[in-house]
């Protein structure tokens, strides 16, 4: 399990702060690719380099001897280009007008967008390649994340990680608080007051100086249980919103009750804090399960998980909050051999299911879950079934959210915003509605007040 990988999905890629998308360099990539107008090419036949990184590239290699199988003709070659420095490769490539550019391209949910709308024809329709017949088999508004117009289809869902509360169950219990009670997150900074007086434990962990890119992960999550984002689907700017207001006011809540601890420092500080044991409560995503079982082995049982409470009483408590996606480049001269790949690596629930039980990367494939390995007890989680938890918020209906080409520029405002509440006490309402304001001003977008 690559902690590296991780820590860069943590907010769905995060990084994207460091997107240039102005890059202009060639780069080294498939001999079989072209600059510009690519051809279909064989279903069959034809060379075809992917490009990922650390386990999701292992993943796809160990996928390729029954690929061959299938398909004799294709030549696969799967490329660990490193994460974060794929996003800048491929901006590389598109801005070359796909010179240089792998065939099939592993993409966060936060570059997808950017990715459609500086670089037009960048990236392959999958549509007329036969993606649509697979509009139904992911998770709910997964598909929309790749076909916004419902027409055209810019990638294919991989990874999805839904929302969860990973808590330190024997906490709980030492300071007589049920956690699976908690219905809100109103409930929960009550019960963080009586956990903190008994055991002297934080509730929650925060970079409050935004010292990473990611600051704003536990924001975000508030506000997608929401059904809410930085944008609505028209790519207005809505960080003004009440869902918002409501998301940053329960922060302060937090902090000013002295439920959150202070982790400037990024992944070290969080991964310092759960080895000490400083927070009872980590709010992160399916794959955040692997890692507290590779930092603290010796609390086995002392751990469980659950979805995380609502934001307001009789809301939602599932949220997909980061998803990882396969497509093709324009530029391709084998289009339809890479569209042969992708297909069989993210349509089958057998190549999910390897890739699940090798990696714990969550299919976006709901068919995958059929299989039993979805279902069974984890001896570290307490015997609870936690598969099965994030199976239940895959179901549940679910907005899709519109990142947007600026999400960096969101995201760096937000995270300011929320380190002017922790630090220095601002009202929540004041400083989303100035950065609202501000992000307007730097992209032109309207905002919805």
């Amino acid at each position: 399990m690559e902690v590296d990988r991780r820590r860069v999905l943590r907010a769905g890629g995060a990084v994207g702060a460091g997107l240039v998308l102005g890059a202009a360099a060639g780069c080294s990539g498939s001999s079989d690719t072209a600059a510009a107008g690519g051809a279909d090419g064989e279903k069959d036949k034809g060379r075809i380099t992917v490009w990922s990184w650390q386990g999701p590239a292992a993943e796809l290699t160990a996928l390729i001897p029954e690929f061959h199988a299938k398909y004799p003709g294709i030549e696969v070659t799967v490329e660990d280009i490193g994460n974060p420095a794929i996003w800048d490769k491929i901006t590389t490539g598109l801005a070359a007008g796909g010179q240089g550019l792998a065939d099939v391209l592993h993409i966060g949910v936060d570059y997808l967008p950017g990715y459609v709308e500086k670089f037009p024809g960048g990236l392959a329709d999958l549509a007329p390649l036969g993606a649509t017949a697979h509009k139904d088999a992911f998770a709910p508004g997964l598909w929309q994340t790749v076909s916004p117009d419902g027409k055209r289809v810019n990638a294919l869902p991989w990874e999805a990680n839904s929302a969860g509360f990973w808590y330190r169950a024997d906490l709980f219990e030492k300071a007589g608080v049920d956690a699976e009670a908690l219905q809100t997150w109103d409930d929960t900074v009550e019960a963080g007051k009586q956990l903190k007086a008994k055991t002297g434990t934080f509730l929650i962990g925060l970079d409050k100086p935004a010292s990473q890119a990611d600051a704003a992960n536990f924001f975000q999550m508030l506000l997608q249980l929401q059904g809410a984002f930085y944008f609505d689907l028209e790519g207005r700017i809505t960080l003004g919103s009440p869902e918002a207001v409501k998301a940053l006011t329960l922060i302060k809540a937090l902090n000013d009750a002295e439920l959150v601890a202070d982790l400037a420092g990024g992944w070290n500080a969080l991964m310092s804090a759960l080895k000490q044991g400083t927070t009872a409560v980590q709010p992160m995503p399916t794959w955040f399960g692997g890692i507290i079982e590779e930092q603290v082995p010796g609390e086995a049982g002392k751990w469980k998980v659950r979805l995380p409470p609502a934001v307001r009483r009789g809301g939602s408590t599932a949220a997909t909050v980061n998803s990882t996606h396969l497509a093709v480049a324009g530029g391709s001269r084998h289009r339809a051999a890479a569209w042969s790949f992708v297909e069989f690596a993210l349509t089958r629930p057998a190549s999910q299911v390897r890739i699940y039980r090798d990696k714990g990367i969550a299919p976006a494939l709901m068919a995958a879950y059929e299989d039993s390995l979805f279902h069974e007890p984890s001896a570290f989680f307490s015997g609870q079934r936690k598969g099965e938890t994030f199976l239940a918020a895959l179901k549940a209906p679910q907005p899709a959210f519109d990142y947007t080409a600026d999400y960096a520029r969101a995201l760096k405002l937000v995270t300011d915003a929320q380190s002017k509440v922790l630090l220095k006490g601002a009202d929540p309402a004041g400083v989303l509605r100035d950065a609202a304001d501000q992000l307007a001003r730097q992209t032109g977008r309207k905002v919805v007040r």
